[in-house]
């Protein structure tokens, strides 16, 4: 299957979108249509082999409306202006002519209902029945302009009238007509009863004649509409932000010669120039230079980080101090600051399922309105009510009624919600992954890397047999040649010591490490290690048994016969993470780890986390199936997690959000990629999640109430018993602020404070290391070690001494037993002497050992 957006014109209301929506759903496989009014978009999944893209164009296009393949806005020039920016403008012209030929004519209608000063020259040619006709000509003219100015509302209007499927253009486009249609018939009555004698008949026409109405109704309604696009203008922000923090250039070494190109024609392997102030134009690897970098924009940290030779850059982000150079590692589409960009418009064009329900009611909305207005008028007149007051209350209800706020309430939260959470590094890829993410009550929290660093750090330090920095010391230098986790901790503590450089390194698998230091062996292993070497280690058992109950890993370190110490190292927890899961039990989140590591290890952190429950020692290919469990409980679950063995939890889970610094294909299984290190973004991204949901409803519910409220009173309901009547102008006005009201009640969500640890920020992690001294001196053990083997020749005692006095010499050996009976010799040793020597010796004494 095939997913394409597509722009889509022409579009006023949900009934609009509803429309295209159903044309292209109707298409052989197309699988999945969703129309965003907001966006004026419209995400289609299909089967490229049944249907392409310009049959689903064409169906757009016979619907009534334009379409054409989206261009994604990482290609887009931010200089070149918007769409929405080119709308506001056309529509200020629109409403500025409206309103200029719109006040003379209320002017005129009403100087004499008006607490208004009247000019003698007005009154002598507007006031009186003789000058009735040059009153309604005057107006007649006047509206005319705002009219043509405002003609689209009729055009599309009656089109998708004539098409059967009416929308909001339709109701203002027939509301407006019919009062000018009514005011040029009034127009020809007066004349009549002018040429009749028939002062009656003028004096009611003049009085009826809706010609302001008519210009009132589109120019209010214009009026609501720029402001809406205003609006809509701002949801977009986060977008622009994004896109105008990418670079146009970038300057590059090709062939020696620094070149300026522009970033579309940069490739993998390019030697790119940064200068201070500068963006970086592509994710890279810094290949010279030092600098810091403000990365605020695409994590929403606000403190710089620093960078030198090594360290990877990311697009979009700003140099700050430095010059440096990087070599480009991905470019184009597939840059960081270009998937943010796709992230947020694929989530601001997806709908949330809450949506469907206005959807459905928009479809049939505006024919519903029609119903109602000749219904309601032809009941008044039937009532014997007068064609002027039936009239007025059919032309009321057309212009009150709002089918855009239904259509605006779910994708204007939507955008600015998922925009709000781009500008902090909370990226939701879709409308559905957000809404689901309101009603999470379990989170899932993967430990390595998620609640714990992943990588060790040393923790603990215990010295015997030397101080701490001579153990330290000794430790940097033996492990300086080691690839190893725990050695890499080692370092990141102490720097490996120019002066002490270690010979004969030996890696033994499992056990540890040994070399030569200034010519002593020194060792550095587990307690399993140490042992076969000789060191008896019952003094340090307690204190090895106590640091592996705390899920630490102890390294001993020995020279010579000597145990300088033990330095233990462990996967801390991130800084913030038992705030994070404070948080969320403060949300009423149940939190729970799930590890494949041993349980005594994962209990020792969840205690110190405030974590509950634990699922421990679960296979990664197990990990979905614990998930899955949890479902089966009635529960809705998040997963957390960072690696590729994540992927099929964070699938299988209601809501899978993976942490940015893991992998792309846990990025990709997740419905939501948090682009900090940092857990307490998940909190963040909940909170979020129920701001939005929240705004949603609030919307949702003014829609349905506004129209539930303002179609009874339009249709004059309520005037037998109160006297209520709305006129067409303020029915019109009604219309527009419903709209308006909408999307401001959306844009209260950029008020949204997204909580930051006070700990946390990108600096390297520095742990507390515990440091104790064992005043105990532990040395090697002198080992005895026995050989047995066979001896011919011996014939007697003297052969027997000869054989033992022999072998007593050999170095190492401490004791020796010959059996002349049994021709054997038995050799007690301190250190393991090869059979080889032994045959040697035995040789030169004129015997044979025998193997």
């Amino acid at each position: 299957m095939t997913k394409e957006t597509f722009d889509v014109t022409g579009m006023s209301c949900s009934a609009c979108s509803a429309r295209v929506e159903k044309a292209v759903g109707k298409l052989v496989g197309s699988d999945n249509v969703s129309v965003n009014l907001l966006t004026n978009s419209m995400q289609v999944k299909f089967d490229d082999a049944k249907v392409s893209v310009a049959a689903i164009v064409e169906a757009v296009i016979n619907a009534g409306y334009g379409a054409s393949p989206k261009k994604s806005s990482a290609q887009v020039q931010p200089s070149t202006e918007r769409t929405i920016d080119k709308e506001i403008s056309e529509m200020r012209t629109r409403l500025t002519w409206s309103i200029v030929f719109l006040l003379p004519t209320v002017y005129i209608a009403m100087h004499n209902m008006l607490p208004l000063p009247v000019p003698p020259i007005i009154a002598e040619l507007f006031d009186g029945r003789a000058n009735a006709v040059t009153f309604a000509f005057a107006q007649f003219l006047l509206i005319l302009p705002i009219m043509y100015l405002n003609r689209k509302y009729y055009v599309n209007g009656f089109k998708t009238l004539a098409a059967g499927a009416p929308n909001m253009d339709s109701l203002v486009g027939l509301g407006s007509m019919a009062a000018a249609m009514f005011g040029a018939f009034a127009l020809f009555r007066i004349g009549q009863g002018l040429g009749a004698g028939n002062l009656a008949l003028v004096d009611e026409y003049s009085r009826n004649l809706y010609f302001e109405s008519a210009g009132m109704i589109v120019t209010l309604i214009t009026v609501g509409k720029f402001f809406e696009a205003r609006a809509k203008g701002k949801t977009s922000q986060a977008v622009e932000k994004l896109m105008n923090l990418a670079p146009k250039q970038a300057t590059v070494l090709r062939g020696g010669n620094e070149l300026t190109i522009p970033v579309e024609e940069l490739i993998i392997g390019d030697e790119v120039l940064v200068k201070p102030g500068e963006s970086f134009a592509a994710d890279g690897l810094i290949l010279d230079g030092a600098t810091t970098v403000d990365e605020s924009a695409i994590t929403g940290e606000s403190l710089p980080v620093n960078k030198t030779v090594g360290d990877n850059v990311t697009s979009g982000t700003i140099n700050q101090s430095g010059f440096v150079k990087f070599r480009a590692a991905k470019v184009g589409g597939e840059t960081t600051i270009s998937k943010i960009i796709a992230l947020v418009e694929e989530a601001s064009a997806s709908k949330a399922p809450i949506a469907k329900t206005a959807d459905k009611v928009a479809g049939v909305f505006v024919p519903a309105v029609i119903m109602i207005a000749l219904i309601a008028g032809s009941a008044w007149l039937i009532s014997g009510a007068s064609v002027e007051f039936a009239f007025s209350i059919a032309v009321s209800i057309l212009v009150i009624s709002c089918p855009c706020a239904l259509g605006l309430a779910t994708p204007v939260a939507i955008m600015v919600g998922t925009g709000k959470g781009a500008e902090n590094g909370i990226l939701i890829k879709s409308g559905e992954a957000l809404e689901t993410a309101h009603e999470i009550n379990t989170v899932v929290l993967d430990k390595t890397g998620t609640l714990t660093e992943g990588k060790p750090f040393v923790t603990d330090i215990t010295t015997c047999n030397a101080d701490k920095q001579t153990l330290l010391t000794i430790a940097a230098a033996l492990e300086s040649k080691s690839e190893h986790p725990l050695a890499s901790a080692i370092k990141r503590l102490v720097p490996s010591p120019q002066s002490l450089i270690p010979t004969d390194f030996q890696a033994v698998f499992g056990r540890g490490v040994r070399a030569k230091i200034d010519g002593v062996e020194c060792v550095a292993g587990n307690e399993n290690f140490l042992t076969e070497l000789g060191f008896n280690l019952d003094a340090l058992h307690e204190k090895l048994s106590s640091l592996a109950d705390e899920g630490k890993t102890p390294l001993i370190f020995a020279c010579g016969d000597k145990i300088l110490g033990v330095i233990a190292a462990a996967d801390v927890e991130k800084k913030n993470s038992a705030q994070a899961v404070k948080e969320f039990k403060i949300l009423g989140v149940s939190v729970i780890m799930l590890t494949g590591d041993n349980p005594r290890t994962a209990q020792t952190i969840a205690r110190r986390l405030g974590i509950e429950k634990i699922i421990a020692g679960v296979l990664p290919e197990n990990k979905a199936q614990e998930v899955e469990k949890l479902q089966t409980q009635g529960r809705k679950v998040a997963m957390i997690g960072d690696g590729i063995n994540d992927a099929p939890a964070l699938a299988r889970a209601n809501l899978g959000i993976a942490i940015g610094a893991g992998t792309d294909v846990a990025i990709e299984s997740a419905g939501a990629v948090l682009v900090r290190n940092d857990l307490l973004d998940a909190v963040n991204a909940i909170k979020l999640s129920r701001a939005v949901m929240t705004n949603i409803k609030q919307n949702l519910f003014w829609a349905f109430f506004y129209n539930v409220i303002c179609i009874p009173l339009a249709a004059g309901v309520f005037y037998p018993a109160f006297g209520l009547k709305l006129s067409p102008m303020i029915g019109a006005a009604a219309m527009s602020m419903s709209s308006v009201c909408v999307v401001l009640n959306a844009l209260r969500l950029r008020l949204f404070k997204v909580e930051r640890s006070i700990e946390f920020n990108d600096a390297p992690r520095n742990v507390e290391v515990h440091v104790e001294s064992l005043r105990t001196e532990i040395n090697k053990e002198a080992r005895q070690m026995q050989t047995t083997f066979k001896v011919e020749g011996m014939m007697c005692k003297h052969c027997q001494k000869h054989v033992h006095d022999a072998l007593a010499k050999m170095d190492g050996v401490t004791a020796v037993e010959v059996s002349l009976e049994n021709n054997s010799a038995t050799v007690t040793a301190t250190k393991d002497i090869p059979i080889d020597d032994f045959a040697k010796v035995i040789d030169e004494a004129g015997y044979e050992l025998v193997r």
